[in-house]
C-alpha cells in the first residue's frame, strides 16, 4: 500500500539534473515510497507574458528525464485537466477516497517557489492540507513561510542549474549535456525547441 501522497510539480521547460536530484533526495530523506512528478499543463504563475512550450512536449521530456528513477512517477493529471493549474486542484484531484493512502500530502518545491506560497490558489486551505518540503535554488534563502505552514528543507547540494540557463544556452546553439537527462536532450533536438526562429 502506497504511502501518503508527495507531489513534485512545475513547467519543466525544460526538467534538469537539478529536478532529479530534490526528487531522489527528498524521497530519501523524508521516507517518501513514491515522489508523483507533475508537469503543469496551464502554469497559472507563467500564461501571461511569457512563452512556454506545449503541455504534452514538456510532459515528454520530464517523462524522459526520470525514466528508470527508482521511486519516481511522472503522471499526467495535470496536463489532461483544462484549465489554469492549481496545486490544490491537483490534490483534490489526487486524494480522492480510495486512490491513495490517507497522509497529509508533502509539496515537494524549490525555495524560490515556496516563498511565493502565500500567493497561491486557496493558499490557506493549502497551509491547512500540505507539508511543504523545500530545496534550495541560486539566489534563494530558506522561504520564511508563516506558522501556519508545515516546511521542512530538502539536504541537497546548491546546483546552479535552471531551465532559464538551458533554453538560453540551446538558443545559443551551446550544447547541454550534462545538465540535462540525455532523453530530455534527444527530445529538445528532436522538437527544436528553445531555437532562435
Amino acid at each position: 500500500m502506497p504511502g501518503p501522497l508527495a507531489i513534485f510539480g512545475g513547467t519543466f521547460d525544460p526538467p534538469h539534473v537539478a529536478h532529479v536530484v530534490a526528487a531522489v533526495q527528498a524521497r530519501a530523506q523524508l521516507g517518501l515510497d513514491v515522489v508523483t512528478v507533475v508537469p503543469a499543463g496551464d502554469p497559472w504563475q507563467k500564461s501571461e507574458g511569457q512563452s512556454v512550450s506545449p503541455a504534452a512536449l514538456r510532459l515528454a521530456m520530464t517523462r524522459a528525464a526520470f525514466r528508470g528513477v527508482e521511486g519516481i512517477v511522472v503522471s499526467d493529471v495535470e496536463v489532461e485537466r483544462s484549465g489554469p493549474t492549481f496545486a490544490i486542484d491537483t490534490i483534490d484531484q489526487l486524494t480522492q477516497p480510495d486512490s491513495r493512502e490517507p497522509g497529509r500530502p508533502t509539496l515537494i518545491l524549490g525555495a524560490d517557489a515556496a516563498a511565493g506560497l502565500p500567493g497561491w490558489h486557496r493558499a490557506d486551505e493549502l497551509a491547512d492540507r500540505v507539508r511543504i518540503a523545500w530545496f534550495p535554488r541560486p539566489g534563494e534563502g530558506e522561504p520564511g513561510l508563516g506558522s501556519n505552514w508545515s516546511v521542512t528543507g530538502i539536504d541537497m547540494p546548491l546546483l546552479e542549474i535552471s531551465a532559464t540557463l538551458i533554453r538560453s544556452w540551446v538558443a545559443q546553439g551551446r550544447p547541454v549535456d550534462g545538465l540535462v537527462p540525455a532523453g530530455v536532450r534527444w527530445v529538445i533536438e528532436a522538437e527544436g525547441l528553445y531555437r532562435v526562429a
